[in-house]
């Protein structure tokens, strides 16, 4: 069938719903945990469909400097959604848009060595640290479900059936559906949970009559970013843990469109997603990496153009303008988001234990690399004073369980996979030469 104009913009749209759930999510989580206003939610909303958008044309667009020439399609990691809450809690949002943008800045400078580093972040790292930050998300969805911290209603019955309707819609789908509809099960499920949630009384449309139907972005929108070490140390390992999941993405891509990837095209296409992240920090939005969802649709489409990526970053800055289709967003109920919310941030944890299938179990030192880095991730996490009396300095890697468990697994793995593997190397050499 040919590519009509058509076709490339039905499945340019089809692109857009496959990650819009993806996409509006995290800033009502994120909006919602750290206390902003209706006005600001909205605006959050806005500027990251609209930077979405912007994101995935720096990587669809190949040039000299940036760009994997791939239909790439980049959105809010979810691995950032822990650490970002974690962080304005304690910090404030200033200190949120200070770490995603020194980490922005280290992704660029990294971009033409990271081939190197990666043996650093084999399967068992990532792995770990992906579970780690899957099971601390759980504890947001569980607040959301029972109808939000602090609500007058929390726990209620009525929160909880729209919470588990939601979440068995959900399932539902992915049970009884296939292809394009599975794909956007969550966002049939955050529309569906909301339409009941309407009929009980549980929406306020009044944010989306107040909300204008165009605006223009804002630079710092929410101030000017403070820096400090601790927040800045866990964006860079999220986004070295984007890194390697991009990687995967492009080399998937790479294999649907017979295309070899050089070392050059790996390092344009993680510089791409350096800029996005600073972009995200300048305009006060979010870190982004490739959605792996929407590969599955080029794969189902067959079509293999770039135009359908094009026009759907085209589709997402056009409704990032458009504050009133952000804000429509903003009414949906937390118990329904709560719902979506365990089916989500479970299959975070789900695909970190995904990437753990890829270790070799046999092997005694990677069961211990992941006990001691997912204990010590959850252990911090749930005693946060364990360290309290350590120096400060020591604090900066011991207060944050995402950051304790990722250096756990880090160390680890250097010390049972990377200098035992040199110690091998150079005892071969030796009986080498003195034979």
């Amino acid at each position: 069938m040919t590519n009509t104009p058509l076709k490339i913009a039905s499945l340019g749209i089809q692109h857009v719903l496959a990650m819009y759930a993806g996409a509006v999510v995290v800033p009502l989580i994120v909006g919602g945990a750290i206390g902003l206003t209706g006005e600001q939610l909205t605006y959050l909303v806005s500027i990251d469909i609209l930077m979405c958008g912007i994101a995935t044309l720096l990587q669809v667009w190949k040039n000299r400097y940036f760009g994997i020439g791939l239909p790439v399609v980049l959105g809010c990691t979810f691995t950032a959604v822990g650490p970002m809450i974690t962080i304005g809690a304690e910090y404030g949002i200033s200190a949120i848009y200070g770490a995603i943008l020194v980490s922005g800045l280290f992704v660029v400078l990294i971009s033409k060595s990271f081939g190197k580093l990666i043996r650093f972040f084999p399967p068992v790292v990532t792995g770990s640290v992906v579970t780690i930050i899957g099971i601390t998300l759980i504890p947001v969805a569980m607040n959301n479900m029972a109808g939000g911290e602090g609500s007058a209603d929390f726990g209620s019955l009525s929160n909880i059936a729209l919470a588990f309707g939601t979440l068995a819609f959900i399932i539902l789908l992915f049970r009884f559906s296939a292809g394009f509809i599975r794909s956007i099960a969550i966002l049939l499920g955050l529309v569906a949970g909301t339409i009941v949630a309407s009929f009980m009384g549980k929406t306020d449309f009044s944010s989306v009559a107040e909300a204008s139907w165009f605006h223009m972005p804002a630079p710092l929108y929410f101030g000017m970013p403070t820096f400090e070490v601790t927040p800045i140390l866990t964006m860079i390992l999220v986004s070295l843990v984007g890194l390697v999941e991009a990687t995967g993405v492009y080399l998937a891509l790479g294999d649907i469109y017979k295309q070899k990837l050089s070392g050059k095209d790996m390092e344009q296409g993680y510089r791409a997603e350096g800029i996005a992240i600073i972009l995200g920090g300048l305009f006060n939005s979010f870190p982004y990496t490739t959605f792996s969802q929407n590969v599955g649709l080029i794969q189902l489409s067959g079509i293999k153009t770039k135009n359908v990526i094009y026009t759907a970053a085209g589709l997402l800055i056009v409704l990032g303008l458009m504050p009133k289709i952000g804000a429509l967003t903003t009414v949906i109920p937390a118990a329904v988001l709560g719902g979506a919310m365990v089916a989500m941030f479970g299959m975070v944890m789900a695909y970190g234990i995904k990437m753990l299938g890829k270790v070799d179990f046999s092997a005694q030192e990677n069961l211990l690399i992941i006990a001691c880095s997912v204990g010590m991730g959850m252990g911090v996490t749930t005693v946060p004073n364990l360290f309290s009396e350590f120096p400060s300095s020591l604090q900066i890697l011991t207060s944050n369980g995402i950051v304790a468990g990722s250096i756990t697994a880090i160390m680890l793995n250097i010390l049972f996979n990377v200098i035992p593997y040199k110690k091998k190397a150079s005892t071969v050499l030796n009986e080498q030469k003195a034979s």
